[in-house]
């Protein structure tokens, strides 16, 4: 990576915001660069002006006012997810140490700081009977989850992620700290339902949990051979599956290297993976005809606990380059079945390494309204697209491919997809709202922001 030294004006004035502040300031000359200002997604670059490892609220709130004095600009990165090259330039604050976790389990409240994953408050809950709207993947963080707008096991009974926000803790562009709700605030918290990271800098939230006294889910693997078939079988299944199930199904062509295991290594599958929010016995009826559609060879579905959620699609969580994408359609029908398959059902078809459809149906007959508002949106899935990708010639390729696909499925379009879900080159926000949700984050952002400071990964203006 090239690193440009900073103006010696600027380094100067960092240098004193360094001196200020509990935690740790990063400039580009420091031997941690490379780690600190690193993302989690190896194939991205992030040129930050500055890393700051806030010791605490009081850190970020003397980073954002250090910031709107100097005509620079600040944004959060809690645990490297996210990553865009609209990050560049900005004074990049990581709130790892802002890990503070409270739970009132009758209340069904939860109260959690920036920097809490999403694998940490699901274990807390680990025995209450109760849940967090958890996305797919522990090491994301429940601000960044929540404010993106966070499509969840749950998202179907319960609304998106951020629909649970309740409150919220913020450093505001002019560097004020507090807690905004509904009650005091109930355009900026419209706003980061979904909006992201541009209205200030979050340094904890609370969310609602849910009532979840049993809980169903896992994994049902099928030879790749088998993908139309189970696809079909996933599309009919979803047609009569209630609110409180969840249905996921992929195709997943390992790459050929050897930090895999023999078992996976090169090899190709179909996914089923699935979430009810009850007893076993009911979730057996439903996926029936499923697991008679193809050759199963493991089936990992069974009663978990809260903590259980992270391992049903078995992501990693360690940093790794490629690149991924998504986009929303209104129907999971043979054609669109056939077409994918077509293009992608072969390691030899497509530089993808996986394409997953996420059933939404009638999700989020409950939630706050957001600038994340399925109520608003016609799709009945969610697809995503993923590519591991060690060198630029596959990032290239992928990229490119993802691109094409989105197009042929243009048919089945159902307009913008999840802020959550965006890749690193979906850099138009028309890509996740509509023309009036985005037309009224800009008018929000300029009457909180009017001189730019915060600048989310996805940012709402063009600025």
């Amino acid at each position: 990576m090239t690193i440009t030294p900073l103006h010696p004006d600027t380094a100067n004035a960092l240098g004193r915001l360094a001196a200020d502040i509990d935690g740790r300031l990063d400039l580009p000359d420091s031997p941690e660069w490379s780690t600190v200002s690193q993302a989690w997604n190896l194939s991205i670059a992030q040129r930050p002006s500055a890393v700051l490892t806030a010791a605490s609220p009081t850190d970020i709130v003397k980073a954002v006012r250090f910031a709107g004095a100097h005509g620079m600009r600040v944004s959060a990165q809690p645990s490297g997810h996210g990553a865009t090259r609209a990050l560049d330039d900005t004074i990049l604050v990581r709130t790892t140490a802002l890990d503070d976790t409270w739970i009132d389990a009758e209340a069904r409240i939860a109260r959690v700081g920036a920097g809490v994953k999403w694998g940490a408050l699901q274990a807390a809950l680990d025995g209450t009977g109760l849940t967090g709207l958890t996305g797919s993947n522990p090491d994301v963080s429940v601000v960044g989850f929540c404010l993106g707008g966070g499509l969840s096991w749950f998202t179907r009974p319960f609304g998106p992620g951020s629909g649970a926000l309740s409150a919220v803790e913020i450093v505001d562009a002019h560097g004020a700290h507090r807690w905004i709700s509904d009650d005091n605030a109930p355009e900026l918290m419209w706003a980061l339902r979904g909006g992201g990271g541009e209205f200030g800098i979050v340094t904890a939230v609370e969310i609602d949990l849910f009532h979840a006294p049993q809980i169903t889910a896992g994994r049902i693997v099928f030879p790749a051979t088998d993908a139309r078939a189970v696809l079909r079988a996933v599309a009919a299944a979803t047609e009569a599956a209630p609110p409180e199930l969840t249905l996921w199904a992929s195709i997943m062509h390992f790459p050929p290297i050897p930090e895999l295991p023999d078992a996976i290594r090169g090899q190709s599958f179909c996914f089923v993976d699935t979430a009810l929010l009850g007893a076993p016995g009911s979730l057996d009826a439903l996926l029936s005809p499923v697991r008679a559609a193809g050759t199963v060879l493991r089936d990992t579905v069974r009663p978990v606990q809260p903590s259980d959620m992270a391992a049903i699609c078995e992501e990693p969580v360690d940093p790794s380059p490629g690149t991924h994408s998504s986009t929303t359609i209104t129907k999971l029908d043979e054609r669109l079945i056939d077409l994918v398959l077509d293009r992608t059902g072969t390691p030899g078809s497509t530089p993808l390494t996986q394409i997953q459809f996420r059933h939404l149906g009638e999700a989020a007959a409950a939630g706050r309204p957001g600038a994340v508002d399925l109520r608003r949106c016609e799709a009945e899935f969610a697809v995503t697209m993923l590519a591991v990708a060690p060198v630029p010639t596959l990032l290239d390729a992928a990229s490119a491919a993802m691109t094409a696909l989105r197009g042929e499925l243009s048919p089945w379009s159902a307009g913008p997809t999840v802020p959550t879900l965006l890749g690193p080159d979906d850099d138009s926000p028309e890509h996740a709202f509509d023309a009036d949700t985005l037309a009224k984050l800009c008018r929000l952002k300029e009457a909180v922001d009017p001189s730019y400071v915060v600048r989310g990964n996805y940012p709402v203006h063009g600025r």
